[in-house]
């Protein structure tokens, strides 16, 4: 089943124009999230039953043996399950914290069982982090993406400063079809290697 594409009221297809300033960016950004939050848990539990089955399959392409997740909020696709087939390949899995407004972010060893604690934001973060990591791979979190595989996040920054350093892990964004929408890239923003949604890309089914 293909499911529409986000369509902004008004506007003749799935496009908004945002080179006018961020309050369009903005606009997107509550539109997007009230639609994935809106998603029933049914056809939701079946989404991301399928994009766990592209991620496991992405990692495997590229041999990834640490790969940075995410705590899913805000309707983001939940990928718990996944994690544990990922810990019981042998992939070792890392969480985001935020060190600080304008950094970028810190990855920490975490594997599915372990501690978490709430961080600033309220976002789920390990409760023990001795020290950091760097993984070979990220999964991103997306609140949108358009056709050039850029993001539409929260509007922090913390992954573009992330993405911004070297060596540059492998990246690959996660959403849900109807987050593709229609927007320009700011001069900052970093295009991800390949975004992973319940029906792209095939070659990964």
């Amino acid at each position: 089943m293909r499911v529409p594409c986000f369509r902004v009221a008004g506007m003749p297809d799935n496009s908004i124009n945002t080179t006018d300033g961020a309050f369009d960016k903005a606009a997107l950004r509550r539109a997007l999230l009230a639609h994935r939050q809106a998603i029933a848990a049914e056809v939701r539990a079946r989404w991301n039953e399928a994009i766990s089955r592209r991620v496991l399959a992405w990692q495997q392409l590229h041999g990834i043996d640490m790969l940075g997740v995410y705590w899913p909020i805000r309707g983001e696709p939940d990928l718990r399950d996944c994690y544990v087939e990922l810990a019981n390949r042998g992939v070792r899995l890392a969480l985001p914290v935020v060190r600080s407004p304008d950094a970028p972010l810190d990855f920490h060893p975490w594997k599915p069982g372990d501690a978490t604690e709430r961080d600033a934001f309220g976002v789920s973060i390990p409760a023990a982090r001795n020290e950091s990591c760097r993984p070979q791979g990220l999964l991103i979190p997306c609140v949108g993406f358009n056709e050039g595989n850029f993001r539409l996040g929260y509007g922090g920054g913390f992954y573009d400063r992330t993405l911004a350093q070297t060596p540059r892990p492998l990246t690959a964004g996660i959403a849900y079809e109807c987050g593709r929408a229609g927007f320009d890239a700011a001069p900052h923003d970093v295009a991800l290697d390949v975004i992973l949604t319940e029906s792209r890309p095939a070659q990964l089914d």
